[in-house]
């Protein structure tokens, strides 16, 4: 059992007892916390909620909307839904702000409560930490029962959405429509299932191969939309001899795409790509975090831009967003933030971009990849003794490499001419979180082992 508080969100395995998963005690005290902070911040007593499919989705529900309600917030309760929907609900309805029942790429035994703010973003640090210190001492009252909120079901907002990314400017319906697209989905059987194939449809992509689209939580495999995760979107890639496939996370916000030979096209290369194409068309700069691949700068530079490298934490990447202009961003892992649409990561904004890119290049996907930078990574991590002074060991490499260029805004990062490799302390657990990257997979696993035999020195 695990109940994990951070950035984002507060998040915990359903069962067991109080504090030690996501219990319905736990759910209730830092619902209540949060709303108590929101309509004290607020004219507005609405709050938006929404969930993935998972099976513990309704229950959580229940108890969320109710303690809302218990505190006088009159609740816009989407029921099932998606991260970037809820976020973009926020402010359509003039709320206080938001909560998304998702434990995102986690496994169907977990579940979270993801904090919104009257923007439709995440809370930043500072916020959660008043939201998990009130969640304790649970000092405020609730409302009398005159002064008790409503609910308000509205199932309106899957359309709402796709209206909204169909909107884009740089979104062509048309282009897309004449592509004559076949398309495979992977949702995981969560809500993905509902909405990706809704937006195709609105796209005008006839032929759709639909597989885990029944948003019912009973997640067929590892909901992480990773390679060895997806081999049944590949098989269905392959037979059915679609052009692409689309695999997406419970909730919705991570975007990946296979090739029409079965192959992945790279959950990095999501953002490079919707960057590639938005560039062509909007001239400015890009972010994506200290973890995503050098591809996205490259591809920023090609149109004239400047890439900017923020901390991990799509909070961390929204906020240099907005410091700098950027016109994309996101991260590597398939979160496409496009703030013509909102700062938030949307799967659905990425697919409209991303074949509307792909209608007006007339290529095959495998053809455009490997047009793309190319680089190769590797990711890997160290198990430490619990004690140890991680931060000082972090310092050791630090000054090691002092006269490589190099960033401590998370962990550290060491950009040498050909390769990067990025040391990260986990939140949750005594290890360090190595990522690398290279022109080849042999040399991005070179320079991390390189670096992981040194910490090992170090620590010896």
């Amino acid at each position: 059992m695990a109940l994990i508080k951070s950035i984002s969100g507060i998040r915990g395995t359903i069962g067991g007892r109080s504090g030690e998963g996501l219990s319905p005690i736990d759910v209730v005290k830092f619902t209540a916390a949060f709303a108590h902070i929101l309509l004290q911040n607020s004219t507005s007593k609405k709050i938006v909620v929404g969930r993935d499919a998972r099976m513990s989705g309704e229950m959580v529900s229940n108890l969320v909307v109710g303690t809302l309600q218990s505190l006088g917030a009159d609740v816009i309760n989407l029921g099932l839904s998606t991260t970037p929907t809820v976020e973009i609900a926020v402010p359509m309805e003039n709320a206080a702000g938001g909560i998304i029942l998702t434990a995102s790429h986690n496994p169907g035994q977990w579940n979270a409560l993801k904090l919104l703010n009257a923007a439709g973003e995440f809370i930043n640090d500072e916020e959660g930490q008043k939201v998990l210190a009130l969640g304790e001492s649970l000092d405020f009252d609730f409302a009398d029962v005159e002064d008790l909120g409503k609910e308000i079901k509205d199932d309106t907002y899957l359309q709402k959405h796709i209206d909204a990314v169909l909107a884009l400017p740089l979104v062509d319906v048309e282009a897309v429509r004449q592509a004559n697209f076949s398309v495979a989905v992977d949702a995981v059987n969560s809500t993905g299932g509902l909405f990706i194939p809704a937006l195709l449809e609105a796209m005008g992509v006839q032929t759709v191969h639909k597989i885990h689209c029944e948003p019912n939580g009973d997640f067929p495999h590892n909901p992480e939309p990773l390679k060895e995760h997806l081999t049944d979107l590949s098989a269905a890639v392959v037979k059915n001899k679609a052009d692409l496939g689309i695999a997406v996370d419970p909730d919705v916000d991570r975007l990946v795409f296979m090739m029409e030979d079965g192959e992945l096209f790279g959950e990095e290369y999501t953002l490079v790509a919707v960057a590639d194409y938005i560039l062509e068309h909007t001239k400015g700069n890009t972010v994506s975090n200290l973890s995503s691949t050098r591809a996205l700068r490259d591809i920023t530079q090609k149109h004239g831009g400047t890439y900017y490298a923020a901390a991990v934490g799509e909070v961390n990447v929204v906020t240099k967003m907005k410091e700098v202009n950027a016109v994309i961003g996101g991260e590597g892992n398939g979160g496409v933030i496009y703030p013509e649409s909102h700062y938030g990561r949307d799967a659905l904004v990425g697919v409209a971009i991303f074949l509307t890119h792909l209608a007006k290049l007339g290529k095959k996907m495998s053809t455009y990849r490997a047009e793309l930078p190319q680089y190769f990574m590797s990711k890997n991590k160290i198990t430490l003794t619990p004690g140890l002074d991680i931060d000082g060991l972090l310092a050791k490499m630090q000054d090691k490499y002092k006269h490589e260029q190099h960033s401590t805004i998370d962990g550290l990062k060491i950009d040498f001419e050909n390769e990067w490799v990025h040391l990260r302390k986990s939140n949750t657990e005594p290890i360090i979180r190595i990522y690398s990257e290279g022109p080849t997979q042999d040399a991005a696993e070179a320079i991390a082992q390189k670096i992981i035999n040194e910490i090992e020195a170090i620590i010896k």
